[in-house]
């Protein structure tokens, strides 16, 4: 999917977020700055959350429970050992009742179901400053 703007990585979102089902995980991967809380918030909205979202760098998780679906919203940057998501508890909000959204999914493979969507986010610049490849898999 090319965005570009932030409107059209929300828009993307959004959708994306009206077709999962609660237990569904979904990994964001991409640089530093490529818009991962971005499209986290178009994914909130879209599951009708109206809190504001921000990336829990430092608090690794944040649940947001006012939507069609309970959020659990992971940003595993500052993660260096798999075995800290051991003591977070991880697997309790991976297959619970809500769905999980992880930025930096690729720092904890060995946590991530088979069955995950991996979403990746990359910049070009020579389409510009805004634009931005968005590849679902």
């Amino acid at each position: 999917m090319d965005s570009y703007s932030v409107e059209d990585t929300i828009a993307y979102a959004k959708k994306l977020a009206g077709e999962v089902r609660p237990g569904d995980i979904i990994c964001l991967d991409g640089d530093l700055g490529v818009g991962k809380t971005v499209f986290a918030q178009g994914f909130a909205q879209g599951l009708g959350i109206t809190s504001p979202i921000t990336s829990p760098t430092f608090t690794i998780m944040n649940i947001y429970e006012s939507g069609r679906l309970p959020l659990y919203h992971y940003d595993v940057y500052r993660i260096e050992d798999e075995s800290e998501m051991d003591e977070l508890g991880y697997e309790e909000y991976f297959f619970g009742q809500g769905v999980t959204l992880i930025e930096w999914a690729s720092q904890i493979p060995d946590c991530i179901p088979a069955d995950a969507r991996h979403i990746v986010i990359r910049k070009n610049p020579e389409k510009g400053m805004e634009y931005r490849e968005i590849t679902c898999s």
